[in-house]
């Protein structure tokens, strides 16, 4: 009903523009959706081979819902971004954009899909600020043009001694690598930025956040043409109405808990120092079973560290942890020898994913498969079962992930067929190895530099 109260509404206002081709029409004759946004980890990125990005994954299935191919436009800058939008240069910004009032009067926003609040960013070990009081005599960059100005424009009316300067060439990340580097002693991010970035930038440190969350939308020219941006609306409903929405937030920022900064320097360290010496056999043992090469490597430092003579209180030993049972069962002679170990490791989890009931998606199969390698595949039958009886889909990783720690309370496994088990554990094993793959890919420079050619489609480098 809504949709079609929508439609009879367009059709009006469309009607009320004369002759005038609408928005929407003219993006479907010419076949494309043409999207500014940022080169980000929070909003577009080439991740290995592949393009990424929360944003750029939402406006991707958004030109799926209007049957056109995405063409993506990164701007020199955020000030070009919005001169753009407001000029109608392109049909939509897709970038994280913070609704403010003042943005407000320029151009016009679709519908709030994520919240973040504005924090102070500082390098750890150096003095940290109290509050917004104690900076002035620190150096401060932001963003020229971003709601990061608008609300230090707020707070300098209650604290006249506030100072800062505006950067016109660096974006988010840019910023922070100064501060990184001691360049700059502040900055102020996002928080969906800052936990993008927190395991890049391991010695940086949030001091305080210095808003109330904050609405983001995606912008579009503001136009007596209403045709886009109720389309947007009909999309935006249709992606909450399916819980589409919510799993893309989990995908991209699900795994993003408490900052452990002692690990992550350590596998930063790793890197450098271990991964070299097992690279060729993850690649190797990927490609035979057809994983990606930096999931084993991450595994692998979930499991190890990358230390194959690794042995737990348990028993399971090698840099893929193996039990004597698996290891038996996979042909393996020595769990200590780190080739035999990948191999056998990459061959039992490709047998638990083939496993798998058919009806997990591809996308969560990799989840589902990396909790048995962990818990087993019964524990994770069980907690399917568990997910079923409480309404939720047991084919969806997010779903099971909820309902997991269940298998430790009597009252829930009293009444599976396997029984106790510690259900939590796979929940964060999966959490970690999410994390230690972002690591990993951007690691060597997989993230889209910070300075991009203008309004271009970035070339896609080759397979690693």
């Amino acid at each position: 009903m809504k949709r079609i109260i929508i439609s009879l509404l367009t059709l009006c206002l469309l009607t009320a523009c004369g002759e005038a081709q609408p928005h929407l029409d003219e993006i479907q004759q010419r076949g494309e959706l043409r999207v500014l946004s940022r080169y980000s980890l929070a909003s577009y990125y080439v991740k290995a081979d592949t393009l990424a990005g929360f944003e750029y994954e939402l406006a991707q299935r958004f030109a799926d819902y209007l049957g056109v191919k995405l063409k993506v436009i990164v701007p020199d800058n955020l000030t070009s971004m919005l001169r753009m939008i407001e000029e109608g240069q392109a049909d939509l910004a897709a970038a994280g954009l913070t609704i403010t009032e003042q943005r407000k009067n320029r151009i016009r926003f679709g519908p709030v899909y994520h919240e973040v609040t504005q924090q102070l960013v500082y390098k750890r070990g150096s003095s940290k600020p109290k509050d917004i009081t104690d900076i002035p005599s620190g150096q401060l960059e932001v963003v020229a043009e971003s709601s990061h100005v608008e609300q230090l424009e707020s707070l300098k009316e209650e604290i006249p001694e506030l100072d800062w300067r505006e950067n016109n060439e660096l974006d988010n990340s840019g910023l922070l690598e100064l501060v990184q580097l001691e360049l700059i002693d502040y900055t102020v991010v996002d928080s969906n930025e800052m936990s993008a970035n927190q395991g890049l930038f391991p010695e940086l440190r949030v001091a305080f956040d210095i808003s109330e969350p904050q609405p983001l939308g995606w912008a579009m020219p503001l136009a007596d043409d209403d045709s886009l941006y109720l389309e947007v609306l009909n999309f935006f409903q249709d992606m909450e109405a399916s819980g589409e929405l919510d799993r893309l937030i989990e995908k991209y920022y699900g795994h993003i808990r408490r900052f452990d900064y002692v690990d992550t320097r350590a596998i930063h360290r790793r890197i450098q120092t271990h991964l070299p010496l097992y690279r060729d056999m993850l690649q190797q043992a990927a490609e035979q079973y057809g994983f990606d090469w930096y999931m084993l490597a991450a595994i692998a430092y979930q499991e190890s560290h990358w230390n194959p003579l690794a042995v737990s209180s348990t028993g399971v030993k090698g840099l893929m942890m193996l039990t004597r049972a698996t290891a038996k069962e996979m042909g393996v002679t020595d769990r200590e020898d780190a080739e035999q170990s990948i191999f056998a490791g990459a061959a039992y989890l490709a047998s638990i994913k083939e496993r798998l009931p058919e009806g997990i998606p591809k996308s969560d199969r990799i989840w589902f498969a990396l909790a048995a390698y962990n818990i087993g595949l019964g524990h994770l039958e069980d907690a399917r079962v568990i997910t079923q009886s409480q309404g939720k889909d047991p084919n969806r990783w997010n779903d099971v992930r909820d309902h997991l720690p269940l298998l430790s309370k009597q009252k829930w496994f009293s009444q599976t067929r396997h029984g106790y088990a510690r259900g939590s554990e796979p929940v964060r094993y999966v959490q970690n190895i999410k994390r230690y793959l972002d690591i990993l890919l951007h690691h060597e420079d997989t993230a889209v530099p910070v300075t991009p050619a203008p309004t271009s489609e970035p070339a896609l480098p080759a397979a690693l």
